[in-house]
């Protein structure tokens, strides 16, 4: 029998990858997602238009046959976005601009390669990205972040897809890679249909995967009814 829960497709940012949902995946097949149900994609981080391309291409193969989409972007068969301590710039708005309103407290701990890619310093990763992993968690994940060009925080949105799509949003208070204050700001505009806000660092979805989980249930649940 084909599943009637809408299909997830999680989507990592900066310095991330996929399997840094690998707890969020966890919870969501205890409360009963499948394989078919849950998709995690990689992308590129050399654009936010590269990224549009790869995520769209993700939803062109995931809603086949009908099915509803709970995600980010301006596509038909996307019904819902929950943001997870996320950028959502407006039209007109960079990643870099909102940066500037508010810096983070580990800004300063980025630094650019010689190709024009932007990473947390490894040995600042730990206390940047992930304060509330163990060490070893947080080793993992700074050996393999994935760092964006340093040019994807100056491109701008010409049409948010949160303004067109219902959305959920999680702020993570103690996130010292986009600061609280922005992501606060970013969710009030929007209107969600909801808001929760964490004691977690930027990466909540490891930290708290349980209520990172609760919340794209919920959210998968209300698109469904």
């Amino acid at each position: 029998m084909a599943s009637t829960k809408p299909v997830i497709i999680l989507v990592h940012g900066f310095w991330g990858g996929a399997a840094h949902w690998g707890n969020v995946i966890t919870a969501l097949t205890a409360k009963g997602y499948t394989l078919d149900d849950l998709h995690a994609i990689d992308v590129p981080l050399t654009s936010l238009s590269d990224d549009a391309g790869r995520i769209t291409k993700a939803i062109d193969q995931a809603s086949k046959g009908g099915r509803p989409v709970l995600l980010a972007g301006n596509h038909a068969a996307v019904k819902g976005i929950v943001y997870i301590a996320a950028f959502a710039p407006d039209a007109g708005e960079s990643p870099g601009g909102i940066t500037q309103e508010n810096p983070p407290a580990a800004a300063a701990n980025l630094a650019p390669d010689s190709d024009g890619f932007l990473w947390v310093v490894p040995d600042k990763y730990h206390t940047s990205f992930c304060q509330d992993l163990d060490a070893r968690d947080a080793t993992v994940m700074g050996v393999t972040q994935k760092a964006p060009l340093a040019s994807t925080f100056g491109n701008t949105v010409s049409d948010p897809a949160w303004r067109h799509k219902p959305t959920w949003y999680q702020v993570s208070a103690d996130d010292r890679m986009i600061h609280p204050d922005n992501e606060r700001r970013m969710a009030k505009r929007m209107n969600p249909r909801k808001t929760i806000e964490l004691a977690a660092s930027h990466a909540s979805l490891a930290s708290q995967p349980d209520a990172v989980a609760a919340l794209i249930d919920e959210a998968a649940k209300s698109l469904a009814a």
